[in-house]
């Protein structure tokens, strides 16, 4: 099987995506206990609820993205083990 996409797009979506799921979580989590700083304007969301399954929805979303990536850059590194010549 070949990789759809190049080693260094690979490994940065890895990257990112790792990065994404912890911040998102830890918005989503602060959505959902409802933390003063998130919910406690006039201007803030009344139903924090949804807005942390949105959110959470998203992290669901960076998973799928950093699987798809890391499966990318693992065939990339099994690619290179076979002494393939890169042009």
């Amino acid at each position: 099987m070949k990789p759809v996409v190049s080693a260094m797009q690979a490994w940065s979506c890895v990257v990112v995506s790792a990065f994404a799921i912890v911040i998102l979580s830890i918005i989503g989590a602060l959505f959902k206990s409802k933390h003063h700083e998130l919910a406690g304007g006039t201007e803030d969301p009344e139903n924090t609820d949804a807005v942390a399954s949105t959110v959470f929805i998203a992290v669901l979303v960076y998973a799928g993205f950093l699987v798809f990536c890391g499966l990318q850059g693992m065939l990339h590194v099994r690619e290179n083990r076979r002494g393939s010549i890169a042009l």
